[in-house]
């Protein structure tokens, strides 16, 4: 069997900035911006990565939510725990660097865990948690 990772779901609750986060700041591509009854669902993916998609949507669209789940959604979304994605990069300095200086709002700067990985973290503007692992290409004369 074969396959592929096509679409991630993350929530949004301000249009503008969720666009601004992910075209000006990730420097992804936005695939598709549908409105709906005065919501939006906004698609984008890196570069170069036409079959990888993030769709941002937004958490109170389904019309069996309940209040009570929608009070829920909304705290976790507050405190950054209702979702998350990791990203690679093979230069997570100069990432970071970037992500810094375009305002995100910083999680963890570049940081060796013990685990063997390196990575850093920052929020979306709807508090999801957006990890970035430094990931180097394999040498090709290495074994896999």
């Amino acid at each position: 069997m074969e396959l592929t990772i096509h679409q991630a779901f993350l929530p949004h609750t301000d249009h503008e900035a969720s666009l601004a986060f992910y075209r000006d700041t990730l420097g992804f591509e936005v695939r598709n911006d549908v409105e709906y009854q005065g919501l939006h669902w906004l698609t984008v993916g890196p570069p170069g990565q036409p079959g990888t998609s993030i769709v941002l949507h937004p958490p109170f669209a389904d019309p069996g939510i309940t209040e009570e789940e929608r009070r829920v959604v909304a705290e976790m979304m507050a405190k950054g725990t209702y979702a998350g994605i990791n990203l690679a990069t093979p230069d997570l300095d100069a990432t970071f660097q970037r992500l810094q200086a375009g305002d995100a709002e910083v999680v963890q700067e570049p940081t060796d865990q013990p685990w063997g990985t390196r990575d850093c973290a920052f929020r979306d503007p709807a508090g999801s948690m957006i990890r970035i692992f430094e990931v180097r290409a394999q040498d090709p004369a290495s074994p896999a």
